[in-house]
């Protein structure tokens, strides 16, 4: 049995395949998922699992150098982007339309699929390397 923090399968596969600048999003319940992107669903009912603890897992394997967030997540879930900047920093975090994040999942090797049901809960988070 795997001795990690993270035990979901699909997502440490996902992980341990990423180069330098391979991008993962973590995505709330209604985002949009491209067809021809991994979907990794692992929603069992509203808000759980959320995002943060998510992510938090997430960042317990993956070495992140930048993180996009949709800029409306600023006024319209002031409390979630208030977390996410204590969680992130000091990773550098880059602001993008909600459109122009939707459309950047194109080039993500999977989408994670939470149960997070609050307005604009969705990161994409860029591989850096460890040395």
């Amino acid at each position: 049995m795997k001795k990690g923090v993270l035990l979901n399968s699909e997502i440490s596969k996902v992980i341990a395949e990423m180069g330098h600048t391979d991008m993962l999003a973590i995505a709330d319940s209604g985002l949009p998922i491209p067809v021809n992107v991994k979907r990794i669903d692992i929603a069992l009912t509203r808000g759980i699992p959320s995002l943060v603890d998510t992510l938090k897992v997430v960042l317990s394997e993956l070495y992140v150098e930048e993180v996009i967030l949709a800029e409306e997540i600023i006024s319209e879930n002031t409390k979630l982007y208030n977390q996410l900047n204590k969680l992130l920093e000091p990773i550098s975090i880059r602001l993008l339309s909600h459109k122009e994040l939707k459309k950047q999942l194109m080039c993500c090797k999977a989408v994670i699929r939470t149960g997070e049901q609050t307005p604009y809960a969705n990161i994409i988070l860029k591989s850096g390397v460890v040395f």
